[in-house]
């Protein structure tokens, strides 16, 4: 019995996994990560890092990237629900400056599979969230760079009432627009 079932998208190599879960009266029990069953779905990064993050409703992190030091993701929530957002930034690609969009949360235990070449971000929309993702390039704070989250160009449908603006670091208020790429 397969442990995931994985569901390519229209962006090639970003993909989606929803895990086997084993429920029972304790609880459940799932695998987030294997990798001989990755591989064999052509997942095949080598992850070097794990990070968690907590947010509060609201809050957008992203647009993301690391030029010189690509990194390949694997993003899950452990608490709350977000809005998923991945952006490919490779411009040999048939889907360049095409977006992706998942809702990712702690009950419908998707995960997502973001290769190297994507701009990533996520919007909070529970009261908060923490998503947890691995890395497959370590983090280099003179190699970070962004788009900003609603550049024109790119026009990303975040799930947003119109009214409230997203909480953004200052960092993330100024990132540049994607045809400056």
């Amino acid at each position: 019995m397969e442990k995931f079932a994985f569901i390519e998208t229209e962006l090639k190599g970003l993909c989606v996994i929803e895990p086997t879960v084993f429920t029972d009266s304790r609880g459940f029990f799932k695998e987030t990560y294997n990798q001989r069953e990755f591989k064999e779905n052509n997942l095949t990064a080598n992850f070097v890092q794990d990070n968690c993050s907590r947010s509060v409703k609201g809050v957008l992190r992203g647009l993301h990237y690391q030029k010189n030091y690509p990194q390949c993701k694997l993003i899950r929530v452990s608490k709350g629900e977000i809005f998923d957002i991945s952006v490919d930034i490779r411009k040999e690609s048939e889907t360049y400056g095409k977006w992706f969009g998942v809702y990712l949360s702690e009950s419908n235990k998707k995960q997502v599979y973001v290769p190297e070449g994507f701009a990533h971000g996520f919007l909070v929309l529970s009261e908060e969230a923490d998503v947890c993702y691995k890395c497959s390039n370590f983090y280099f704070p003179n190699d970070e760079h962004g788009i900003i989250w609603n550049d024109e160009d790119l026009n990303i449908k975040w799930p947003t009432d119109g009214t409230t603006a997203p909480i953004l670091s200052e960092k993330d208020k100024g990132w540049g627009l994607f045809r400056e790429l």
